[in-house]
């Protein structure tokens, strides 16, 4: 997804499908490991498969694609989840993009050198809650977290990154910010940070109001893919209208999906009782609009009920009553 000040767009959907061989040795591992023991007692990591690939080279291959088409775009940074922060992908897109930033969530089992030891992510969070911060979360409400910053040595990543701890107080937890531009200010990679959550924006929106939900579920890559189809296009289609187009080029937030379906809803509305009321014969008119509506949303079957279905007899038969007796009569007495 680009976010640019005005407005924010998809620009596309990757899915990803595990390999069968690992979803049985990722079953095998949740069962074998709180058992305790040593990992090399345990199954070893299945190979990779080449018809399953993983999210970073999933990532690689969409960031090379979105590029091809858009070789002048420039970027400002790069944002990432934890699972997409490997060293291949942010050394791919920093270099791709011209030395961009690229920040992405540290995994809580990676670690990082202090010195000649090693420490994990969340070991480093816990010990320094940071000072407070003033951030705005999407650029909008400000909230006051608490903030550190070291450059250090990621294992994971063979080189040194920047990493930023933040510690909010409405979460248990701390979460660990990890950037391949070590020139940032702090609060900039923090900030930056927070504007992936529109993806999140997005996925509601494709949901509830884009014909995500609507859409039968079909398993699958190609099944995943023909679901979002409908979304993206209606994401795309909703910069069109001229109230829309009005409020960017002003520089004003832009409407809702939900809404602008509404107000689609309304105008149909309105325009069917201006054609109705117009009309030469508008009694005429309405009932032929009325039959109309009614072929369209015709009512439907239920199928929870069991009319018109073979009930079938539901009662004992008195020939097999009978016989069941004779046989537990003649069963033999087993003595213990």
């Amino acid at each position: 997804m680009v976010v640019t000040p005005k407005s924010s767009i998809p620009v596309g959907v990757v899915c990803s499908q595990p390999a069968p061989e690992w979803r049985t040795w990722d079953q095998q591992e949740k069962a074998l490991t709180p058992q305790g023991g040593p990992p090399t007692q345990r199954p070893p990591n299945p190979a990779p498969h080449p018809q399953y690939p993983t999210n970073p080279p999933l990532a690689r291959r969409f960031l090379e694609a979105f590029q091809a088409p858009h070789p002048d775009i420039r970027m400002h940074g790069i944002t990432a989840d934890a699972r997409d922060g490997t060293a291949p992908v942010v050394d791919d897109a920093a270099a791709r993009f011209g030395g961009v930033p690229v920040s992405s969530h540290m995994r809580r089992h990676q670690t990082r050198r202090v010195g000649q030891r090693e420490q994990h992510g969340a070991d480093s969070c816990a010990t320094h809650p940071g000072t407070p911060h003033t951030i705005r979360i999407r650029g909008g409400d400000e909230v006051v977290v608490g903030v550190s910053r070291a450059r250090v040595y990621v294992c994971a990543h063979h080189t040194k990154r920047c990493i930023v701890a933040i510690t909010d107080e409405a979460e248990e937890t701390s979460r660990a910010l990890m950037a391949s531009d070590r020139s940032w200010r702090t609060r900039d990679l923090v900030q930056g940070q927070t504007r992936r959550g529109r993806v999140e924006v997005f996925r509601q929106d494709w949901k509830s109001s884009e014909g995500w939900r609507p859409l039968t579920t079909q398993p699958g890559d190609e099944g995943a893919r023909q679901r979002v189809i409908l979304s993206l296009l209606v994401d795309h289609s909703r910069l069109v209208p001229p109230d829309q187009q009005h409020q960017l080029q002003n520089n004003l937030p832009a409407y809702t999906v939900g809404s602008l379906r509404a107000h689609v809803h309304v105008e149909c509305l309105v325009e069917v009782i201006d054609d109705l009321v117009s009309s030469d014969n508008p009694q005429d008119q309405l009932k032929r609009f009325t039959t109309a509506l009614h072929e369209v949303f015709a009512l439907g079957c239920s199928t929870k009920h069991m009319i018109q279905r073979q009930w079938g007899r539901l009662e004992p038969t008195a020939a097999l009553k009978y016989r069941a007796h004779e046989v537990m009569r003649n069963v033999p007495v087993m003595s213990t």
